[in-house]
């Protein structure tokens, strides 16, 4: 039998596909990196189950989150968006996602990547929070309340604490696996 955090919705295969797959691995593709922050983004508010299985429309949505071709759509193009029922149409959220884009370049052309801003705060080494319960684990913390003053005056939307910290987790910069789950990149 496989064990795997505790939050895994077993029912849902895109969910149990998610954590096993993508989930707190360390993540440096910066298109990736950019999709997984855009999907952070999204999910201010709601589910992240709701998120998984509009994610494939957001994808088509945002040219498969090709950063370039997003930081340059027009209002005429994130206006057809919002009416799309397969993503989730809140016009701030949809408008954020090109501001991030533009955010992001200006972040490549400062550090030469975004990989390397987001992973100069943890030194380049995921930080392991050695999680027994995934309940114990934090929502936020101090270096996810730093990260997101600083994406927030870089200009990017939508990027509170609570989300940055779910981006860390997500791209692999902090290791927030249960210590007994099978896919805990410690193990």
């Amino acid at each position: 039998m496989t064990n795997r955090c505790g939050w895994v919705k077993m029912t849902n295969p895109l969910y149990v596909a998610y954590h096993d797959q993508e989930w707190g691995k360390p993540l440096h593709e910066e298109q990736a990196l950019f999709e997984l922050l855009c999907l952070e983004t999204y999910q201010a508010g709601l589910s992240w189950e709701t998120i998984l299985n509009k994610r494939a429309a957001f994808k088509q949505a945002f040219h498969d989150y090709d950063y370039r071709k997003v930081a340059t759509m027009t209002d005429k193009e994130l206006e057809e968006i919002l009416k799309n029922p397969s993503v989730v149409r809140n016009r701030l959220k949809i408008f954020a996602t090109r501001s991030n884009a533009q955010a992001f370049l200006m972040v490549q052309e400062e550090f030469g990547s975004f990989d390397h801003y987001i992973w100069s705060f943890v030194d380049f080494t995921p930080l392991d929070n050695l999680v027994k319960d995934y309940q114990s684990a934090p929502a936020k913390t101090p270096l996810s309340e730093q990260i997101s003053k600083d994406m927030k005056k870089r200009g990017f939307k939508f990027i509170g604490p609570v989300a940055v910290y779910s981006f860390l987790q997500a791209a692999g910069l902090v290791n927030d696996h249960e210590v007994g789950c099978d896919f805990n990149p410690n193990k």
